[in-house]
């Protein structure tokens, strides 16, 4: 057994980052194609978010129990790749495609290296060095190359096997490369936004009926994306024009009035940001933190409402600004937090409060580099259920967590129960 990749593994990929073309693999290789985004950060228009049933290309059921070893033989290049992510799953991390080899004629592809997602180095985005913005590559080494062979069976050549981080067995199925949506499921959800029933109740239901959180193959974030992906954003031939004709009336009854509207080559809505006069100065003077959410839903055009909101000092809400954007993905988030910032003068807010999504996280780092971002206390306890899964404590572990919230008057009274809750289930919460 060896460690390292061979000929077309040891290019400077950047994780995820590079895909591109490089000449020279072995011998009769002669074009190498790194790998794009691995299967844990693929975006949702390129995600194949139902996955083949059939079970096609599927590695043995002898061979999901066993380690990779030099020699082992697999009928195809699919068959390595679920048996490495069969592997993955049971021992607890992600894995992607590095590169792969085409021959010299460019046609077929004949050699192939798979490895930890947490293989590579990403550099951080962020302008506050302070703060960079967080990512899971740390340099893995392990991986494993492939070729074919004389029978026109594929062989795996070299392995390695040592991992430079903790596996997390227990949460393996939120890797997405272990995720998949199964046809019924996605079948369902399009039947239940069709008849304007939500998202979060399709999941809901979807969870009664597997019996439990860890028993789905998918979270939440799933379903989101597939339903983004077969939405339909396409305007009316007229709507685009309106929007503009609306938003510049705006402007002239009110002269402080902003928007920004983003189409695309197909004059379909992207995104749009508008804010009113009130919005810009109740900013000013209560702008100091804010929160952003997208969990609403317009009902005409299915595309997710994103307001910014304030609090004034009687505790009321005021909107300070709406977004009507096409996804949810980092490019989206900072498109849209620019145009905010544009909005608002430029100045950022001390404090932003949203929920776990990484996409707006990755944003916020990039266009708030020194704002503090917290995450929104109601998401962070409508995900504990789903982290906690189906063990036999749940149910008293989440009354604890409770008590530490919501009965803490002071701050040293909730780290003293939230230690002692720590200390109790310790080996439970660590695992």
């Amino acid at each position: 057994m060896t460690c390292g990749g061979g000929e077309g593994s040891g290019q400077k990929a950047g994780g995820g980052e590079v895909d591109g073309h490089s000449g020279g693999g072995g011998e009769g290789d002669v074009e190498t194609h790194l790998g794009g985004e691995d299967e844990g950060q693929t975006s949702p228009a390129a995600m194949d978010v139902v996955s083949d049933l059939d079970g096609e290309g599927m590695a043995k059921e002898s061979e999901l129990g066993t380690e990779p070893e030099v020699g082992m033989e697999f009928e195809s290049r699919e068959a390595i790749y679920d048996f490495y992510k069969a592997y993955g799953k049971r021992l607890g991390f992600p894995i992607r495609t590095r590169s792969t080899t085409k021959d010299k004629r460019g046609r077929e592809i004949v050699s192939v290296v798979l490895e930890c997602s947490r293989a590579g180095h990403r550099g951080s985005q962020s302008k506050n060095q302070l703060k960079p913005q967080p990512s899971m590559q740390i340099g893995c080494g392990a991986r494993l190359r492939a070729h074919v062979i004389y029978s026109g069976l594929w062989q795996i050549s070299k392995v390695c096997l040592q991992h430079s981080h903790p596996m997390s067995p227990t949460k393996a199925r939120l890797f997405r490369c272990h995720r998949r949506m199964t046809h019924g499921m996605a079948r369902k959800l399009a039947i239940n936004e069709a008849a304007g029933i939500r998202l979060n109740k399709s999941f809901t239901a979807a969870v009664v009926e597997a019996g439990g959180y860890d028993q789905l193959p998918f979270i939440e974030k799933d379903c989101r994306n597939y339903i983004d992906k077969v939405r339909q954003l396409r305007l009316g031939s007229g709507d685009a024009i309106a929007i503009q004709g609306f938003f510049a009336k705006m402007q002239d009854q009110c002269p402080g009035f902003f928007f920004v509207i983003d189409l695309d080559e197909e004059s379909r809505l992207r995104n749009v940001f508008w804010a009113d006069n009130r919005s810009r100065y109740a900013y000013k003077e209560f702008g100091d933190v804010i929160t952003f959410d997208t969990t609403y839903l317009t009902n005409r055009y299915d595309m997710p409402f994103a307001p910014f909101v304030g609090v004034n000092h009687h505790g009321q809400s005021l909107l300070m600004g709406c977004g009507l954007v096409s996804n949810e993905d980092t490019q989206t988030f900072v498109w849209l937090f620019k145009a905010w910032l544009e909005c608002m003068d430029g100045i950022a807010p001390m404090g932003i409060i949203t929920d776990q999504d990484r996409a707006m996280q990755n944003a916020i780092a990039i266009v708030f580099p020194n704002s503090k971002h917290r995450w929104c206390l109601w998401h962070i306890m409508k995900k504990v259920p789903e982290k906690l899964g189906g063990d036999a404590h749940k149910d008293e572990i989440l009354n604890v967590i409770h008590d530490c919230i919501y009965d803490s008057q002071y701050t040293q009274e909730f780290e003293e129960k939230w230690f002692d809750m720590v200390q109790r289930y310790d080996e439970f919460v660590c695992t």
